[in-house]
């Protein structure tokens, strides 16, 4: 690809009439440590890789390649990595490298309980000592589902060595009736009719069997398209790969290029500390505003710029909402197309190419080149999928942050997804302190419920789910969907499904299990939410708030030994990223590499 004049020089490339860049020595090898020396050590690691059956010309001189594989039988969405593994080691060994598989935590959002979000630092943690423990020189990272993007990339910042990312890909579309069916979206949507009695238990099951027809992740503009394409935004992905679905054969070329590819990023030395800056975070906010993105990117987003030293954090992401509109047409704030038609009107070169104004083209990525150089003669085929800035979706970016004194460190909502009477509304709250007792309420056909009231749950958060579930799309009432209402203002310190929609106000923060102002919220109180002015209230007097909140009494801890004990011993605020406290990762602090006698 030719160099872009009006981009700075590409680092990775000589200058005309130079010698071109230093590529690393075999003998500098990280993996060398491990298979170099002439000592007993060694000879054990030689002899045991001669016991797989390999021979030392198969690893001698050659890159080391982790191929960290997060398939499992009870990941859908990655059913198809069992055999794209394979793909990538085609890749790795055409290239000249010595790939090697190791499985990580699957985190299926799907049978993941009480949510995936509590292990999500579970799989960065592993990633990093993965990376760290074995002799590897460089990773590929296999992932997509929602929590496996965000684990993987923020492990493999954290252990710095040259990581290329794969994602899973889209599912195809779903169908029924002649219907097109979206993941998650399409489940609340009929789950409400069949609730309402518009549908009949026979219709659901047609829903249920049509919804799901191929492997790979949610075909709607979920956490895990958000994600991966956010993956792609930062630099991580090669140009074009968060786009292609599961399902089609230029996913498997993707699998095998990822291979070949990251033998010379060891080669190049090219690491996560050279490609991410601040700038490739930010560009990372703007595309996924400018896709109608999930509202779990905030946090995640957070959490992976953190541990690469970027302090990003909310006003960051309500900056960009205010600049960068929705123009990826694309469900749940689009109303008609998903991922696959995405994919065809151009993908995700097509919409960065549309706000290339929004981005820092002059970021470096895995490709050795820029940002501005991979998406240079990207093209749009359908101008409905991917709109213009001029024409967009939503005139703002996907998500907005309230701040106030039910949120005093923030909150987030998603405007484009939502019915637009609730952007300022006003009314009593009724508060939950459980997700049974909400239950209990909505199922209720009697129940005196209006549009006008604020339904809340609490205790939801990243202590007090624990993990901070996706419950927030709080179930409509029954008796509102029988009057045939199908939206009111909802909140929570919970966190949403990317497929969801509705008013829902997520993430307070801090939450009500550590004593946040939601804590203090009673049945009755006024709450007031105005998206844009970007605040949230509560209409309590500060000496009253006071008095509730000397009454009130810390909950008994969740876990007392294990994981789950650790998880809420560190884990920090939605505001924060939700990482553990002692993990963030500031680039130039030497990682420790384990010592061999």
């Amino acid at each position: 690809m030719p160099h872009d004049p009006n981009l700075p020089p590409n680092p990775l490339e000589a200058e005309p009439g130079q010698p071109g860049p230093a590529r690393k020595a075999p003998e500098d090898y990280r993996s060398r440590r491990w298979f170099g020396p002439a000592d007993l050590r060694s000879f054990g690691h030689r002899s045991r890789a001669m016991q797989m059956g390999y021979a030392p010309e198969e690893w001698q001189g050659r890159p080391i390649i982790a191929i960290l594989n997060t398939w499992s039988d009870l990941q859908p969405c990655h059913m198809h990595f069992k055999t794209r593994v394979e793909d990538v080691k085609r890749g790795v060994l055409m290239a000249g490298g010595f790939p090697v598989e190791l499985p990580a935590l699957s985190l299926s959002e799907s049978y993941l309980k009480p949510t995936s979000m509590l292990y999500r630092n579970m799989l960065a943690m592993e990633t990093e000592e993965l990376l760290r423990s074995h002799p590897v020189d460089g990773a590929v990272l296999m992932g997509g589902c929602d929590k496996t993007t965000p684990g993987l990339l923020m492990g493999a910042i954290s252990m710095n060595l040259p990581s290329i990312y794969v994602p899973a890909g889209p599912m195809l579309r779903g169908n029924w009736q002649g219907k097109t069916l979206g993941s998650g979206s399409d489940s609340w949507k009929y789950w409400d009719e069949l609730r309402a009695g518009k549908i009949t238990d026979q219709d659901w099951l047609g829903v249920e069997g049509g919804i799901a027809r191929s492997y790979g992740t949610c075909m709607t503009m979920g956490t895990a398209s958000t994600m991966t394409a956010i993956a792609e935004a930062m630099g991580m992905v090669l140009p074009g790969g968060s786009s292609i679905p599961a399902a089609d054969s230029g996913h498997i070329r993707l699998a095998s290029e990822s291979g070949r590819r990251i033998v010379d990023m060891v080669k190049e030395d090219l690491t996560p500390a050279r490609i991410l800056r601040r700038a490739s975070f930010v560009n990372a906010i703007n595309v996924a505003m400018a896709m109608g993105c999930s509202t779990n990117a905030i946090i995640h987003l957070i959490a992976m710029a953190r541990r690469a030293g970027q302090d990003i954090g909310l006003d960051d992401f309500e900056a960009s909402s205010r600049v960068v509109p929705v123009i990826g047409n694309v469900r749940p704030s689009g109303n008609q197309y998903l991922m696959e038609d995405f994919f065809y009107a151009g993908g995700i070169r097509g919409l960065m190419a549309r706000i290339e104004h929004h981005l820092d083209r002059s970021c470096l990525t895995v490709t050795g080149r820029t940002l501005g150089e991979n998406i240079a003669g990207a093209r749009v085929f359908n101008d409905d999928v991917i709109r213009t800035t001029e024409n967009p979706i939503y005139a703002e970016g996907s998500l907005a942050v309230l701040k106030g004194n039910l949120a005093p460190d923030g909150c987030v909502i998603k405007p484009a997804a939502m019915d637009q009477r609730f952007l300022t509304h006003s009314g009593p709250a009724v508060v939950f302190d459980s997700y049974p007792e909400m239950k209990k309420a909505v199922d209720d056909e009697n129940w005196d419920v209006t549009p006008d009231h604020v339904m809340v749950l609490r205790n939801a958060g990243p202590q007090g789910g624990p993990g901070m579930p996706e419950w927030g799309m709080l179930p409509m009432p029954k008796a509102l969907l029988k009057k045939g209402h199908r939206d009111m203002m909802r909140m929570s310190d919970a966190r949403m499904s990317g497929t969801s929609y509705g008013a829902c106000v997520l993430h307070v923060s801090p939450e009500s299990w550590i004593g946040g102002p939601l804590a203090l919220l009673r049945t009755g109180d006024i709450v007031e939410v105005d998206v844009p002015n970007r605040s949230i209230n509560m209409q309590v007097g500060d000496e009253e708030l006071a008095a509730r909140k000397a009454a009130w009494t810390p909950p008994k801890p969740r876990y007392e030994r294990g994981y789950g004990h650790m998880f809420t011993q560190h884990v920090q605020q939605a505001n924060e990223g939700c990482d553990f406290d002692f993990l963030r990762t500031e680039f130039g602090v030497p990682v420790d590499e384990p010592a061999i006698y």
